[in-house]
């Protein structure tokens, strides 16, 4: 371990790192995005289009930004500065270390919406959280959303301030195996309800005739938020690795645990509406809304929706906060390691940024919903710009950095040191062609859709 790795925190571990990467990589991207993306591109063959570039796509993107962040032991910014000082360089490291300062506000807007909608069920409101009209005139209220966020956005930050192993950590070992075990009581209890063995069928029997490119740009553009793909995370959370840590086992863990938690968050919701619906198609298609409208009435209409709402909103709420915390863990970072700050200072900046950013997005649909940006209001524009544009743009960074700076040998020498490297030709095939094409299809796609050129 080099000097610089010595005076950082670092992960105990093999299993302390996997539970925080994979505590990461579980989100809302997860629990909520993957679902509606499954329900809305074809199921089946959504899920089987997914698990073929997280193979591929994904573990590429995971062992290069890893790889990068312990080979130097460095967040983005100084990962991409070690292997050159030009411009590009530094306009790389840096984009990759942006991103997640501009995800976290609005993430933590969404992760207040989730404390609010489970405090609802802890004190026995489910009849009002599937009321028509609860979840609008609950966001276009400026005191509660505000109110919900800074609550969410105060526990994200109290982890940070307690460093790496005690607080990141800690917190993962806590809350990762808690997410996998609710996760299971409600994906058996949903599957068990009359009428849900057809959606449990549609979610994992793929149907050609569902298939389209879209179904590929959709699960490339999932990819980013379900594998923490070009945030800087993996970067960072690679500069705490031990080098005796079988890296490439650790990305197949991490890979494993991701698409374990979206199978349930799928078979927890897809085969409830199915159940509650009928098959309905609109239900199908209800698209970010399914979780805060469609499944609080699917709750209601249960026998057990109380508690079964309960332990749904306590498992996304665990799922949301593994996630934000590693958002603010890398941004973090980048200022303790570029600017030199205490891990204090760098906390209470980083404060600083969720609190102004966030309050914005919150309050876009109440005081500032005039405020539109491309049509989209400020948290669908952050969500675009970061999502859409620069996540696109850092992993193609990452792709040029490891074939042009670094070195595909260099790169295999770092991994050969704790693993096999058994797959390392895949890896060198990806890295140098698919993995750019991919990215600027998806860079190339959202534009176009925000355009009305194309309909994602």
């Amino acid at each position: 371990m080099n000097d610089n790795q010595k005076a950082r925190g670092s992960f105990s571990g093999h299993v302390g790192y996997i539970l925080a990467a994979a505590g990461s990589a579980v989100g809302l991207g997860n629990i909520w995005r993957f679902p509606y993306l499954a329900a809305k591109y074809g199921g089946g063959i959504f899920l089987l289009v997914y698990i073929i570039l997280a193979l591929t796509f994904g573990y590429t993107m995971m062992m290069s930004e890893t790889a990068l962040g312990r080979m130097t032991g460095k967040s983005p910014v100084g990962a991409f500065s070690a292997f050159g000082s030009s411009g590009l360089h530094r306009a790389g490291g840096w984009i990759n270390a942006v991103i997640p300062m501009l995800i976290l506000p609005y993430y933590s807007v969404i992760g207040g919406w989730v404390a609010k909608y489970l405090f609802e069920y802890v004190r026995g409101n489910t009849a009002g959280a599937a009321s028509d009209g609860f979840f609008t005139s609950f966001i276009t209220s400026p005191g509660q959303a505000e109110g919900w966020f800074l609550v969410f956005a105060a526990l994200t930050l109290v982890v940070i301030v307690l460093g790496v192993e005690n607080g990141v950590e800690r917190v993962s070992r806590i809350m990762m195996p808690g997410l996998v075990l609710l996760s299971m009581m409600v994906a058996v209890y949903s599957m068990t309800r009359p009428g849900a063995l057809a959606g449990v069928r549609y979610f994992f029997i793929p149907d050609l005739s569902h298939f389209s490119w879209m179904t590929v740009v959709a699960a490339l553009g999932q990819m980013f938020y379900s594998l923490s793909i070009a945030m800087g995370i993996l970067i960072t959370y690679g500069s705490y690795m031990k080098k005796n840590v079988d890296i490439e086992n650790a990305m197949h863990s991490v890979i494993f645990f991701d698409s374990g938690i979206a199978v349930l968050a799928g078979l927890m919701i897809i085969p409830a509406v199915f159940a509650f619906s009928g098959g309905d198609p609109a239900a199908l298609q209800a698209g970010p809304s399914l979780m805060f409208i469609t499944m609080p009435k699917v709750f209601a209409e249960m026998g057990a929706g109380k508690l079964v709402g309960l332990i749904f909103f306590l498992l996304v709420l665990f799922a949301a906060l593994t996630s934000s915390i590693s958002l603010a863990e890398t941004s973090a970072s980048t200022f303790e390691d570029e600017l030199g700050w205490s891990r204090g200072r760098a906390t209470a900046v980083v404060a600083v940024i969720v609190a102004v950013l966030g309050s914005l997005s919150s309050l876009g649909f109440s005081s500032l919903s005039g405020v539109q940006l491309l049509g989209m209001d400020i948290l669908d524009f952050f969500d675009f710009l970061t999502n859409s544009v620069m996540m696109p743009i850092a992993a193609f960074a990452v792709c040029i950095l490891v074939v042009f700076s670094v070195g595909l040998s260099r790169i295999s020498e770092e991994v050969r040191q704790s693993s096999k490297f058994r797959f390392e030709g895949m890896y060198r095939v990806v890295v140098r062609t698919i993995a750019p094409i991919f990215v600027l299809i998806i860079l190339l796609s959202s534009i176009a859709s925000v355009l009305g050129v194309l309909s994602l």
